[in-house]
């Protein structure tokens, strides 16, 4: 079930529309903004209700900072406010629809269903991370080299990915996916507040944007959380002996090493690029540099900086 998250004071309000949803929807739901927030990076819902009460700055707020992350830009928000609020004004208030509290049992359902069709019929999300696609990593990219933003890029992937799904089957591969996924979104998200991207490619690859400066430490993170979490996804036996016997990508039958991560760097302060493809693949190929070492491991570009041609 897709998950719905309900931001509300109201405790009468939040067991209403828990009631009237839990048929159609997981729902969790938080009385105050902080840990609505924390919930949201480590398990983005479909779309959030939010209650705005008069004078409610700090909600409004919250849906700004909310809108201006990339990850969570077209999270679609559904508003709800008392009768003694005008709407009239809030042009610049970021949610895509509203209902009045005394219409939930009528509409909340039936705007709650709208909200997440609209979300799916403009936004390319990945089904299992819930993270930005191929079409949003592509945008992310070139609308930064067009703006001629200092970035790096990080393309990230999974060793031995293949003889551990054949060796499991795919229900533990897709959980050791979207834990790969969680791993990398919080460790980016732990590093830098503002400004970055972290979005899914499909499969095992993955993509992240940071400031040149802090991408290295992320990925060493992320390589630390990973290897301390891997080992719970293999049976004792299978980890202890350090080795799978299954076929590789090739079909050749042999003591494969258990699963890694691989992450390669490039940026924009010792290249100029152009185009997006340009930047993923030179990403690409420290990645492959990087999967010439044994266990996780983060190669960065360290080529000399080149001005940008006039």
């Amino acid at each position: 079930m897709e998950a719905v998250m309900i931001i509300s004071k109201d405790r009468s309000f939040q067991a209403k529309s828990n009631r009237i949803l839990q048929d159609h929807f997981r729902t969790v739901s938080f009385g105050d903004l902080q840990p609505a927030v924390d919930y949201i990076y480590n398990d983005a819902p479909a779309l959030v209700i939010i209650e705005i009460t008069k004078g409610d700055d700090s909600t409004v707020s919250f849906l700004s900072l909310l809108k201006e992350d990339p990850l969570f830009s077209r999270l679609p928000i559904l508003v709800v406010f008392d009768e003694d609020i005008d709407p009239r004004g809030w042009e610049n208030i970021l949610f895509e629809d509203y209902i009045r509290k005394v219409d939930t049992e009528r509409d909340i359902l039936p705007r709650v269903n709208l909200g997440i069709m609209r979300f799916e019929r403009v936004v390319e999300i990945n089904p299992l991370t819930r993270l930005p696609g191929n079409l949003s990593i592509t945008r992310q990219i070139q609308r930064r080299l067009d703006n001629n933003e200092i970035f790096a890029l990080a393309y990230a992937d999974l060793d031995n990915f293949k003889p551990f799904n054949d060796r499991y089957g795919f229900g533990r591969g897709d959980e050791l996916i979207k834990m790969t996924g969680r791993i990398i979104l919080n460790t980016v998200k732990d590093s830098q507040l503002q400004g970055f991207f972290v979005g899914h490619i499909g499969g095992d690859d993955f993509v992240l944007i940071m400031k040149p400066d802090l991408i290295e430490k992320a990925a060493e993170n992320i390589i630390e959380r990973f290897d301390t979490l891997i080992a719970g996804f293999y049976d004792t036996a299978d980890w202890d002996a350090g080795y799978i016997f299954a076929a590789d990508r090739k079909g050749v039958w042999s003591k494969l090493p258990v699963t890694s991560i691989s992450i390669g760097i490039t940026d924009t302060e010792r290249r100029a690029f152009s185009h997006h493809g340009e930047m993923m693949q030179r990403a690409s190929e420290m990645k492959g540099y990087a999967k010439k070492f044994a266990g996780s491991c983060c190669k960065m570009d360290q080529r000399e900086k080149k001005t940008v041609p006039s």
